[in-house]
């Protein structure tokens, strides 16, 4: 997957150099896409390193202008990689753009604290990557021949980097509860169901509905019902600490959370334990009975991808669980036979 030979003597100060990328990702498939996206531009090479024990090595013999970077890969961590990077001669200054598989401040502030430029969610829009691997690019290139001028693009380098940051956010996130949207649930799901069909790992699904909630919307004010999605998601946020789920709004009053490499009985447990740490909140509703508390009713879903299936599969299995939930009596989980 590499692209066309760099010629690095246009890193000597012409204006029309090649810009050279390097990716490390052990996924084939985030590598041929990224080739693909990139491949049209003839002012950018492209270099593909599926080996994350190489990717020094291969960095300080390619000489990139910027390096995407992926955080997750077996045997080697990320952050520490970042390290390796920045104390290595050669790779200490290039740019570093850190490829996630989601928004997570944590996360962020590690990858920033480790040496990262620039975070991005991985797929990121096509658009959006060349700007980025441009302006980083033409960055470093400048910092190569004027350390003075660096230093000013630097400082512009971050208000893009914020911006940027902050429509992530926007583009990504629930604008009521700040959990993952609904269209960053899609996206993750399938990149997940990806990962598990590669890896043979099983992927579970939750899906959670709050109880009798047109109901209170009726009875309290749409201004309650909103203070309730927003308790409910803080909770769910919670509750799921590893980093590796995502917990999304799935859209009204419906919650879903992805988490790889999670069996049923692993899911079940943790559908327990949001069920009572909802219900324990103690918000007040008349419904089923009068002083009864909001609740929540679960759908539980887990399976191993197989190369026929499709992601949608799991949503369609966690859904019939939420229907048994709800038609079973409500505040309560159950598993689609």
């Amino acid at each position: 997957m590499q692209g066309k030979k760099c010629d690095r003597s246009h890193h000597l100060g012409l204006p029309d150099y090649s810009m050279m990328v390097l990716l490390v990702d052990d996924q084939a498939m985030v590598g041929e896409a990224l080739r693909r996206a990139l491949s049209e531009e003839s002012d950018i090479d492209f270099h593909f390193c599926s080996d994350p024990q190489q990717a020094l090595s291969v960095a300080q013999q390619i000489k990139p202008t910027v390096i995407l970077q992926d955080l997750i890969m077996p045997g080697v961590d990320g952050l520490e990689l970042l390290t390796r990077y920045r104390e290595a001669p050669g790779t200490q200054d290039v740019p570093i753009i850190v490829l996630s598989t989601k928004e997570d401040p944590q996360v962020k502030s590690a990858a920033f604290a480790a040496g990262a430029n620039d975070y991005l969610v991985k797929l990121p829009d096509n658009i959006e990557l060349l700007a980025r691997i441009r302006y980083h690019s033409r960055s470093y290139l400048t910092m190569l021949q004027r350390d003075e001028a660096f230093r000013a693009l630097r400082e512009s380098q971050q208000q893009l980097l914020d911006t940027n940051l902050v429509l992530q956010r926007l583009i990504k996130s629930d604008g009521l509860t700040g959990l993952a949207n609904r269209r960053y649930f899609d996206e993750y799901l399938e990149i997940e169901w990806n990962r598990a069909l590669r890896d043979q790992s099983e992927l579970a699904l939750l899906m959670i509905d709050v109880d009798y909630f047109k109901a209170y919307n009726d009875l309290y004010g749409h201004v309650a019902g909103d203070e309730v999605l927003r308790r409910v998601g803080e909770k769910l946020k919670t509750c799921n600490s590893r980093a590796s789920d995502l917990t999304a709004r799935y859209g009204g009053e419906e919650f879903a959370v992805i988490m790889p490499g999670t069996s049923a009985g692993g899911a079940r447990l943790q559908a327990e334990k949001i069920r009572r740490e909802v219900e324990a909140m103690g918000i007040p509703h008349d419904l089923p009975t009068q002083g009864s508390s909001v609740s929540v009713s679960i759908g539980v879903a887990s399976l191993r991808p197989t190369p026929e299936g499709e992601p949608l599969s799991l949503v369609v299995k966690a859904d019939e669980g939420l229907y048994l939930a709800k038609h079973g009596g409500r505040n309560q989980i159950a598993i689609a036979r």
